[in-house]
């Protein structure tokens, strides 16, 4: 079970856009992260007039690795780190780990 799935509010807890927190758009495969206005990089494209696509500077997120994001949790109003336990009726959940509240509805 991951411990962080994509729709989740992180926050970056290293590098340059540390403090700094949004929503998990997507969760690749190799330990990446994308995370909603966060870490965006500028992509200088070439227009291609046959596919009606112009030629600019984009400005898009870039991945960021798992280990530079932990969950926010909104008790505490900091980052916290998620355990994952199994409920008596065999459910697996995710839970905070500094007050034991579920993250998992």
């Amino acid at each position: 079970m991951r411990k962080i799935r994509k729709g989740d509010n992180v926050i970056v807890i290293s590098g340059r856009d540390k403090g700094r927190k949004g929503a998990v758009v997507a969760v690749l495969e190799d330990d990446k992260v994308l995370v909603e206005n966060i870490n965006r990089v500028k992509r200088h494209t070439r227009g291609n007039p046959q596919q009606n696509k112009a030629g600019g500077i984009l400005e898009k997120e870039a991945p960021l690795h798992v280990s530079k994001v932990a969950l926010f949790n909104p008790a505490t109003q900091k980052a916290d780190r998620v355990g994952v336990k199994v409920l008596a009726d065999g459910k697996r959940v995710r839970f905070f780990k500094s007050n034991g509240e579920v993250v998992d509805a």
